[in-house]
């Protein structure tokens, strides 16, 4: 199934946008991306059968089950859950593999804990500026772990892990799960503060958890009593904070109102409260969120960061939403520096920008149908909304980045009105 999906998908090469007056009616909400691939790698941790229901159908998870299966896992996978199961063994990840994904890095943490060593590539994934991987092996070093490296990989030699005080220097969500899940399976009590608290995080506490792992957590410090052994289990992954709030800005950009179902309202306090405050009408109720658009929003200024505060990934998306804006509104980008590679392809639909260092000023516009190329996963939606808000054609070309991290994301915003349609070469 896995491989008709991906065949499919290879041969659809670029999206066709015409102007959509307003998008109407309701959209289900798939699981989260960033939830199941640290989830998905937290199977190494037991040799017992883990269940894992709302696994959204994506490339990225797909690339992280070819890395579990060539770590000894068997993996069925069908209508959104995943059956994992073996015994995870060491071995060298090919680079090619390694390389298309960034959160392929997560698989250290438990590997390292469960076999005591391991070789990793750099990973990969959108290119976002720089994105080291130092606060991981920070913390992998005060657990233990010695690596050098050897013909571009990381070599961790076979030691024993033990636990330790960590204390992040920054909230990094990728380093606290591959620090957690390493802690949740090797001796001794290790506690982890000024960790990340996005709720994505949390899901991977909550599945740990359901392992049997000792784990506790207070705010932003985590504390674990590692075990041997941990048990498989069933566990649905959370919903997709950052697909819900694409499609929030989706209908509050193009216009209309639109039901979005399957969310958890709280993960995306930040973005609700600033597009009330353009004037977009916004109700929370049991299990969504209705959006209603302004006919004219006002300018809100928005800065990105850890979470509880403005989401990155929602970044570009509110960038094309403030190009219909009544004034000039000012985006600061304060996570990642490579966020704003967007920009200049926008402005090939008369998007009036001006960026400054990590600061994005936006006008309002009149935007024109264009060729777009898509430079990263995130940016991939925020075009294709800016083309069903532009007058005339717009083709969004290089789908692949989109297809990493949206689930049937065309079949939902058709369901909504959109003209949008995806063609192959």
């Amino acid at each position: 199934m896995v491989n008709k999906i991906l065949k499919a998908r290879r041969e659809k090469t670029h999206a066709e946008c015409l102007f959509t007056e307003r998008l109407s009616g309701s959209v289900k909400i798939s699981g989260s991306k960033n939830a199941a691939l640290s989830i998905l790698a937290a199977t190494l941790l037991t040799d017992e059968e883990c269940v894992l229901e709302n696994v959204p159908a994506l490339d990225d998870v797909f690339v992280i089950f070819e890395l579990l299966k060539r770590l000894g896992k068997e993996i069925m996978f069908s209508k959104n859950t995943a059956k994992i199961r073996g015994k995870a063994k060491h071995e060298d990840l090919p680079e090619n593999l390694v390389r298309k994904l960034r959160a392929s890095v997560l698989v250290m943490g438990p590997l390292l804990a469960r076999r005591k060593k391991g070789s990793f590539a750099v990973p990969g994934g959108c290119a976002l500026g720089e994105r080291p991987i130092d606060i991981h092996l920070d913390g992998l070093r005060a657990l233990g772990a010695e690596y050098k490296i050897s013909q571009g990989r990381m070599v961790f030699g076979k030691r024993s892990l033990k636990g330790a005080d960590i204390k992040l220097r920054f909230p990094s969500v990728g380093a606290t799960e591959n620090l957690l899940m390493a802690a949740s399976g090797i001796p001794g009590k290790t506690v982890i503060s000024n960790a990340a608290e996005e709720p994505e995080v949390h899901d991977l506490y909550l599945f740990l958890k359901a392992m049997g792992a000792d784990i506790s957590h207070v705010k932003n410090t985590y504390v674990i009593s590692g075990k041997k052994r941990l048990a498989g289990c069933r566990f649905s992954v959370m919903p997709d904070r950052i697909e819900a709030g694409t499609f929030l800005l989706a209908a509050a950009t193009v216009g209309g109102e639109v039901k979005v179902q399957n969310v958890i309202p709280g993960h995306l306090s930040s973005v609700t409260r600033a597009l009330s405050a353009t004037g977009a009408g916004v109700r929370i109720f049991s299990g969504g969120i209705k959006i209603t658009a302004a006919a004219r929003p006002e300018a809100a200024d928005i800065e990105t960061k850890s979470y509880p505060g403005f989401p990155t990934d929602l970044q570009p998306l509110w960038a094309v939403y403030m190009l219909k804006a009544s004034g000039v509104s000012r985006i600061k980008e304060n996570i990642f520096s490579g966020r704003f590679m967007y920009v200049d392809e926008l402005k090939r639909l008369n998007a009036k920008m001006f960026l400054e260092r990590d600061v994005l000023t936006v006008r309002p516009s009149r935007l024109s149908g264009a060729s777009l190329l898509a430079c990263d996963l995130r940016a991939s939606a925020a075009m294709i909304i800016a083309g069903l808000a532009s007058h005339g054609k717009t083709t969004v070309s290089d789908l692949s980045h989109l297809f990493r991290g949206y689930e049937n994301f065309f079949k939902k915003l058709k369901l909504l009105g959109a003209n949008v349609s995806i063609k192959g070469a």
